[in-house]
Order: C-alpha cells, then structure tokens, then sequence
C-alpha cells in the first residue's frame, strides 16, 4: 500500500473568465521512507502538486489516497487534522514568525496539538540541539543567519514526529554550502529515520540528492527518474552531534 497516491488529479484555478489548469490529471505513488524531488520550470505545477501531496489544496477532480484511506472530500477540519499529524512542511521563505524566538517557533505545532506548555518547551529545545541549535534557542529569525533560520524551520517540522516532510525551494534562499548542509540533514533523516522527504526545486544538483526525480512541464508528470546514486557533498557536513560523512560522486 503506497503512503500517498494520486490518481488522475486535476487543480483548475479561475480567475475572473480565465482558467489556470495547474495540474492536468497527475498520478503517482509515494512510498513510505521514499525521498523524492519534483522539478520543473515556473509554472508547471510542481508546488501545486505538493499543496495536494500535503491537503494544503483542495484537488479540482481525482483521486487522492493517504495510506489507502481516500481523503479527496475530507472538511477542512478533517484536512487540518491530517496535515498536523502525517506532515512537516519547510518553505524558502522559511515562514518563522519575527517576533518568536526560536523555541517559540518551534513550539506553535504543538500548541496545535494541544501538547502542555512544559513538553512543549523540552520537545522544542531538544528539535532544535538536534540539529545544532542549542545555543540559539531564543534568537529571534532577525537574529539568525539564513541557514540557521531555515534549521529552526526544519526543527518546527520535525518536533511533531511527523511520517513525511514537504519541502518547496528549501534551498533556495541560501548559499550553496549552507544549501548542502539541509541537504545532509534530509539524507540523514531519510536513511537514519526513514522519514519520507518530498521537496521541490529548480536546481539539478539538488534534486539528486534524493532517489526519485519526477521531472513536470505544463501540469503534467513528462518523466521520471530513478537516482541509483544520489549526490552528496565533498566533504563532511557536521550537524549539531552527528557528524554526517559526505563522499564526492
């Protein structure tokens, strides 16, 4: 049974007399502990395709299944409830709030969730030491660079325990070897905790370094391919305690 499936999934946007036909009948299978890149031009319909992927938008027509269950005509409520509990979401923009530090970034999907004032502080510290950031746990995103702002992202992600993470451009706005520093954390993530990645990008070199390539032009899935060895960096990457050892290809 695969973790995510679409089946001939369609998303028209309308704007005013004009339709925008984003997605054009899309299938594909998501397997658990799988690590995926989507790529293509502006406009193909990579993000949106990952806002379905992710119930953060509504498909036109189609099919959508999370673990076999279809979800395709699940409420909002019913939605909100899946994206908190299966997914963590990183953006390019990295979508932390200015005036939180860190830890309370981290926090806010806990307090979704319910989770008490004290957990909640301990889960959020320990996300972030995880993954390097003891020492600026309460720097506000001001205050940070932008690979330590995209970090506290990815802690808040992660502090939920969530099966898969949707990542649209997560490198986009850093340098090249703070790009392959995020790089590391997902492979690591991905190998060591089998924790399925999805991401969207532009770049080739980035795209590689999952295990799936679906390559997208005007709404449609044109290609796919499979990353018999995915790239990594050409050195070692260290990450908070773990020190993620990267060979040239």
């Amino acid at each position: 049974m695969a973790l995510l499936e679409l089946n001939g999934i369609r998303r028209v946007y309308r704007l005013g007399r004009i339709e925008v036909h984003a997605l054009r009948g899309v299938s594909v299978h998501v397997e658990k502990g799988e690590f995926v890149s989507i790529m293509g031009p502006s406009g193909s319909g990579k993000s949106t395709l990952l806002n379905v992927l992710g119930c953060l938008d509504r498909p036109t027509s189609g099919e959508f299944r999370l673990l076999g269950k279809d979800v395709t005509h699940l409420s909002d409520n019913s939605l909100s409830e899946l994206r908190n509990r299966f997914f963590g979401f990183v953006f390019q923009s990295f979508n932390l709030l200015h005036h939180f530090t860190a830890r309370e970034n981290v926090e806010l999907p806990l307090v979704y969730r319910g989770v008490g004032a004290r957990e909640r502080k301990v889960r959020a510290i320990e996300a972030l030491e995880s993954l390097g950031l003891g020492d600026r746990v309460n720097h506000r995103p001001t205050e940070l660079s932008g690979g330590e702002q995209q970090r506290v992202a990815l802690a808040r992600a992660l502090v939920a325990e969530p099966s898969v993470i949707l990542a649209d451009e997560p490198t986009g706005n850093l340098d090249s070897r703070t790009g392959a520093e995020i790089m590391a954390i997902f492979q690591r993530l991905n190998e060591e905790q089998g924790i399925t990645i999805i991401q969207v990008t532009h770049e080739e070199s980035i795209a590689r370094h999952g295990r799936r390539i679906l390559y997208m032009r005007d709404g449609l899935i044109e290609q796919e391919e499979k990353v018999l060895q995915p790239l990594r960096a050409e050195e070692s990457v260290s990450v908070g305690n773990v020190e993620v050892r990267q060979e040239g290809r």
